[in-house]
């Protein structure tokens, strides 16, 4: 019942590779809306328990906060959950914008900044 690291350059590989994941993004829902994570979910309190009702165990699932360390704590409750493969992305959104700049999108559907 744990979680491991995963650093954004395979994140990227699984996207562009089709890997079947799910990414979710626990900061706060204003920075989500102004950048996230193509793909990704926004995942809070009032969320995440329709987010374990609906994910199959066995899904791949990778945990996002702003530098990498909140996500290790969230990444550790969903493995206690019975989750199979949880992840926590090293370096957070903040690391991801700044080594994946095309690969970030805002909730007012504009594109990379």
């Amino acid at each position: 019942m744990s979680f491991s690291h995963l650093d954004h350059d395979t994140l990227r590989q699984w996207q562009d590779s089709g890997t079947a994941h799910e990414v979710v993004d626990i900061r706060d829902p204003m920075s989500f809306s102004q950048g996230h994570i193509p793909g990704s979910s926004h995942l809070d309190n009032k969320s995440v328990g329709d987010f374990v009702e609906r994910t199959p165990q066995e899904r791949t699932v990778v945990v996002v906060c702003y530098h990498g360390h909140s996500s290790q704590q969230a990444a550790l409750w969903l493995a206690g959950q019975g989750f199979e493969r949880v992840y926590s992305l090293d370096g957070g959104f903040t690391h991801w914008q700044h080594h994946h700049p095309d690969q970030v999108v805002r909730d007012d559907g504009a594109g990379p900044r």
